[in-house]
């Protein structure tokens, strides 16, 4: 029998190895990404499923606008508090555990919102339930950094963050299909039924979670020994370049406050348009729920083709800085726009959904330079402590579009400060040096 060895790394042609490393990294990428993908896809559909219960909640419950906006905002409260301790967490104790426990947590809780009857219990349930999910989202994009280099991780990233337009294709149809349907049967209304509805499948995806994921690549057992050799070194030749390693870096480093700023601005819009889009539809002349369902996810699927394309081009021509700022520009003018026409049906949902893609684009490229800047433990705290004070914007967002609305009766006002931060995203990332965000 003719024994095989193992050809050092170092004694093949270096064309040989990088494709090598291709093939192996195509293998990590689709042995990781789609339950990440899909646990992903149902955190954005519980957090922003509250935009289409509004629609009979307000009238069902007798709130307001403002508090259903502070109510939808308080989420990102728990979320901001709770951030930094539960990715450090998940430094410690392994991602599959962590990840597994936040999705039943915030699953359970999501149910919970059934029994929502006064706006005390709907902000208690909210708030708890950011606290639940606290973590959720820099945890995976920190769990990804311990299998993929920066150089690499452009592609699974824009597979991953693609989730939350998926997320608004299938959910916006399928919750104006519940809250139609559903409603009344078995003596609950459609908003309690569809809670219950989409908040059932993370639990059982948490579980899924915890069978599935390994923590570490010298946890995978469908990897060689040598193929584990060569993601390790990997990861390690690229640390050399990375200017943050330690926890005090994640703090005192001015670039990640910078990279708050930008993503708390790029988050106004995000969740601006997440928590309002259903009512904009309706405002625009869509009345069936089920109808404001499916236009909503025009906008979405929109935003699938746009990330996947300047993913490709932006990681191509090594340009992420031109195509984060441009990206941010087109969703504010576009969002402008939205408000301008908001009664023309037409050119409402066409710039509505222009906004969409370029809003959810300038996302996906902005969380690309997190990773090329930070590694080791500045990364889980570092990246933490952006996604926890960017997201404040999501509760500043609501709140202020909500209080808005009922202080001005002119739901376009908030839009247009919401559009305004955008333009501050833009200038900021424009001011950048090229060749700290550009590698």
């Amino acid at each position: 029998m003719t024994s095989t060895k193992e050809v050092a790394p170092a004694e093949v042609h270096p064309g040989a190895l990088e494709d090598e490393d291709a093939s192996l990294y195509r293998r990590v990428i689709w042995k990781l990404v789609p339950i990440l993908f899909i646990s992903y896809a149902m955190a954005y559909l519980d957090r922003i499923n509250v935009g289409f219960a509004k629609l009979q909640m307000l009238t069902d419950l007798q709130f307001s606008e403002t508090i259903y906006g502070l109510g939808a905002g308080i989420f990102f409260i728990g979320y901001f508090i709770f951030e930094v301790p539960s990715n450090l967490v998940l430094h410690r104790v392994g991602a599959r555990r962590w990840i597994a426990r936040i999705m039943i947590t915030w699953g359970l809780l999501s149910c919970a919102m059934m029994f929502v009857r006064t706006p005390t219990a709907f902000y208690v349930l909210r708030f708890l339930l950011g606290v639940a999910e606290a973590g959720f989202f820099p945890g995976i994009v920190l769990y990804l950094t311990y299998w993929i280099p920066a150089s690499r991780i452009g592609k699974p990233l824009s597979l991953f963050f693609i989730a939350v337009p998926v997320a608004g294709v299938v959910g916006g149809p399928l919750s104006g299909w519940i809250l139609q349907s559903f409603h009344d049967i078995g003596g609950l209304r459609g908003w309690q039924w569809m809670f219950l509805i989409e908040g059932l499948p993370t639990i059982l995806l948490g579980i899924l979670v915890l069978v599935m994921l390994r923590d570490r690549i010298d946890d995978a057992n469908w990897l060689s020994q040598h193929e584990k050799s060569r993601l390790r070194q990997n990861l390690a030749a690229e640390q050399t370049e990375q200017i943050g390693h330690s926890i005090r870096d994640a703090f005192t480093l001015p670039i990640v406050w910078v990279m708050c700023l930008i993503e708390f601005c790029i988050g106004m819009g995000i969740y601006g348009m997440g928590f309002w889009m259903p009512t904009l539809i309706r405002e625009a002349g869509i009345k069936s729920l089920l109808d404001i369902g499916l236009f909503s996810a025009i906008p979405y699927g929109a935003a699938i083709v746009a990330m996947i394309w300047v993913a490709r081009v932006a990681d191509a021509r090594r340009d992420r800085k031109s195509y984060l700022a441009l990206a941010s520009l087109i969703g504010a003018i576009a969002l402008m726009v939205s408000m301008t026409y908001k009664t023309e049906t037409i050119f409402a949902i066409a710039a509505l959904t222009v906004a969409t893609a370029a809003i959810l684009t300038a996302f996906a490229q902005f969380w690309r330079l997190p990773t090329l800047l930070l590694g080791g433990r500045a990364a889980a705290a570092g990246i933490a402590v952006i996604s926890s004070v960017a997201n404040l914007s999501g509760f500043m967002s609501p709140y202020l579009v909500g209080w808005l609305r009922d202080t001005t009766g002119n739901g376009s006002v908030g839009m247009y400060l919401t559009a305004g931060s955008l333009v501050l995203a833009a200038v900021i990332v424009i001011a950048l040096p090229s060749k700290l965000v550009n590698r």
